[in-house]
């Protein structure tokens, strides 16, 4: 800036001795010379301020949500044609917005996946190997931090399930015990103003009551008992005592809700991120929920009714959008964390994976192919269908790009991608595959094909996931030159993480 001003400064002192020196007509030419020069250097100054000028910020700057299911199915939605569910609200987000009809988990489990939503990356690269194992370390930048460092309001709501809450109080899985108290990781040390979270699961319903599941009467399926052991957290030693009862989902959304109102309040954009706990067992659903599906069996009214409960808040959310204006100015986000529990539908574990084969903690795709929806009102065209692979690590890049911000090291490796350009359209295949590690099991995706093996002692099959999506025909015999660059890319990927895990990207 000072630059410019000398430079400015001295083009006035050449121009008024041009006007003693020479006459009018040649003062004009020299007059619209100097003009000339001033628009370039003011326009030099101008690039030079908002660096590459291809990656500055957006005029308006959108509201992010983005919302995560536990163990909901691929097949447990209404648009996806459940035979029983209903999921009005977000069937009307469905319509409203793109549909992802390979949407994947970035692991077969909870706390995995929620990592590859903070960060981008692999959760492997910093020690998340599954539920309860490691945390989010502090060299970890994350999206809330990303969206703070942008001015954003922050709140994260419900789950959390990357590091414990509490180092002096016995909380949930971790929580308060010695050995793990190097696993303490809260939300409010990783770039959130506001939180309302638990460290693991709770009940659907009465979430901090242990419930007791009774066979007979429905009446009696929900007994007051014991704590269930888990906390509600809202910053450092301070555990919610309030406003406890009922449905899980709506305890959480009566949190979310304000936290927007107050944003919109102090004009500020915000990043809400709503992690429900359902369907998570232990499954309890209020009998006004229940009541739709009372022609079913006892453990499917729960299972479903427990789903039309956190269907509501989608909709109480999106209704308080349009009610603040905000609607077109908010992109929201739906998806699940992995595929339904349970080794078959027994019990409370009643989730569908519509054909796909495997379930939790498997990588097949029953196990990671999972609801995924983005709305953004007058942004994004309704109706669109997405058949493109995508999966929770694009989220980061897909935010950090609307945000326009530039402040991740580019040298650190990320496994997501942008996903505007693949909802737009504009690309026609996914250029960087999904792979995949889980407990031994390996598997990759490149478009249409998808490499899987059980442990590194068994070989890879090969799929074709367009034609078969039940991964009923393994290919590897037919096409083996197609098997061997999958691999190839794999081991690729694989020797990337290892690098990232012993702490080169830090």
């Amino acid at each position: 800036m000072r630059v410019i001003k000398t430079n400015i400064k001295t083009l006035s002192k050449w121009y008024l001795m041009a006007c003693n020196t020479i006459g009018v007509q040649i003062n004009r030419v020299v007059m619209v010379i100097l003009i000339t020069i001033v628009v370039l250097l003011v326009s030099c100054k101008s690039k030079s301020e908002t660096g590459n000028v291809t990656t500055k910020k957006s005029e308006i700057r959108p509201n992010i949500i983005l919302m995560m299911a536990d163990d909901q199915g691929w097949g447990d939605t209404g648009y996806n044609g459940h035979p029983y569910l209903r999921t009005p609200n977000l069937d009307a987000m469905a319509d409203n917005g793109a549909v992802f009809n390979r949407f994947y988990a970035a692991s077969s489990v909870c706390s995995p996946t929620r990592g590859s939503v903070m960060t981008g990356r692999h959760p492997l690269r910093y020690g998340i190997c599954k539920a309860n194992c490691g945390h989010l370390k502090k060299e970890e930048y994350t999206i809330g931090e990303l969206a703070k460092a942008e001015g954003y309001a922050t709140g994260h709501f419900g789950k959390w399930h990357l590091g414990t809450l509490t180092k002096d109080t016995l909380d949930a899985n971790r929580g308060g015990r010695k050995a793990h108290d190097a696993h303490y990781a809260p939300p409010w040390e990783h770039g959130f103003d506001v939180s309302f979270v638990t460290e693991s699961k709770v009940p659907t319903w009465n979430p901090m009551i242990t419930p007791s599941i009774a066979s007979g009467d429905v009446k009696k399926t929900l007994v007051r008992g014991e704590s269930f052991g888990t906390s509600y957290w809202s910053g450092p030693n301070k555990i919610v005592n309030e406003n406890l009862e009922g449905d899980d989902s709506r305890i959480i959304m009566d949190r979310v809700i304000p936290f927007i109102e107050n944003a919109v309040e102090t004009n500020k954009p915000f990043l809400s991120i709503v992690w429900f706990h359902s369907p998570h067992l232990p499954v309890v659903a209020g009998d006004n929920y229940r009541k739709p599906y009372d022609e079913l069996s006892l453990d499917q009214q729960h299972y479903y009714g427990v789903i039309s409960a956190m269907d509501e808040q989608v909709g109480r959310l999106r209704a308080k959008l349009k009610e603040l204006s905000i609607s077109e100015n908010t992109v929201l986000f739906y998806t699940s964390d992995n595929g339904p529990e349970g080794k078959l539908v027994e019990g409370r574990t009643q989730g569908l994976t519509k054909g796909l084969r495997g379930r939790k903690r498997s990588l097949y795709e029953g196990g990671i192919r999972v609801p995924g929806i983005m709305e953004w009102h007058g942004k994004i065209e309704p109706g669109i269908k997405v058949e493109i692979p995508c999966f929770t690590s694009d989220y980061f890049p897909t935010i950090e790009n609307l945000l326009g911000s530039s402040l991740v090291d580019d040298n650190r490796p990320f496994d997501g991608v942008d996903l505007i350009p693949i909802v737009k359209k504009d690309v026609k295949e996914r250029l960087k595959p999904l792979a995949f590690e889980f407990q031994g099991q390996s598997a990759l995706i490149d478009n249409n094909f998808k490499i899987y093996r059980k442990n590194k002692d068994e070989i890879f099959e090969l799929y074709n996931i367009g034609n078969d999506p039940a991964e009923k025909h393994n290919l590897a015999n037919n096409k083996p030159e197609k098997l061997e660059n999958m691999k190839a890319a794999w081991r690729r990927w694989k020797t990337s993480v290892m690098n990232s895990s012993i702490g080169q990207d830090y």
